[in-house]
């Protein structure tokens, strides 16, 4: 099994129905073709310990919830799959590709919620060790659009006003505009066949050079 030294750190970003764990398990399959070892984790989640913080925070009713508590959850959550998960696999050479990340927090609890940007960033700076992913793509979508998308129940924060998650897309936009060098922006009104191989053409080089 091919190994990269140091591993490869991809996340993927954007808001609620982009279609992120469809390209998830899309890339996860082509990577093992590949001949690498995948790790797919997603935020929060992904440890026991983040399963039951998930559960219990989006499990939440609207307005149950403080905005620095709902970051704090977060932050437990990433604290615990950065140690026990992503970074284990990424010393041992695997791709990790992690549904969500640090972004995720300040896209939403800074540009959504008001949280001081530089708050979250020292936070997110403890919570990971300092952990940047490798490549992040940004799957942009009209959040009107990426609602009608959610097949399944939303949770408290998707049923957040359109104007809170066009702060998060805006925040997202900022962010990947400020990183070019890490973030690739992919418009995920295209089929999914076309978003696949747009982010695997740009993946395929990275893991492989």
């Amino acid at each position: 099994m091919n190994k990269i030294a140091g591993g490869f750190f991809l996340t993927l970003e954007g808001g609620d129905g982009v279609g992120k764990s469809t390209l998830q398990h899309a890339l996860n399959q082509r990577i093992i073709d590949a001949g690498f070892e995948v790790v797919m984790c997603r935020e929060p989640g992904g440890t026991i310990l983040g399963e039951k913080l998930r559960e219990a925070l989006l499990g939440s009713n609207k307005n149950e919830v403080d905005s620095l508590a709902e970051l704090l959850v977060f932050l437990a959550a990433r604290t615990q799959l950065s140690k026990e998960i992503i970074k284990p696999a990424l010393e041992r050479g695997a791709v990790v590709i992690c549904d969500r990340f640090t972004d995720s927090s300040i896209a939403y609890q800074h540009y959504g919620r008001g949280i001081e940007k530089s708050i979250i960033e020292d936070l997110n700076t403890i919570a990971t060790a300092g952990r940047i992913p490798d490549r992040t793509i940004l799957l942009d979508l009209d959040p009107s659009i990426g609602a009608k998308r959610k097949e399944q129940a939303q949770d408290y924060m998707e049923q957040e006003a359109i104007d809170f998650h066009n702060r998060v897309r805006e925040g997202y936009m900022q962010l990947a505009n400020e990183s070019p060098e890490r973030w690739l922006i992919v418009d995920a009104l295209q089929n999914e066949d076309v978003v696949f191989d747009l982010v695997w053409s740009d993946v395929a080089q990275r893991i492989k050079d």
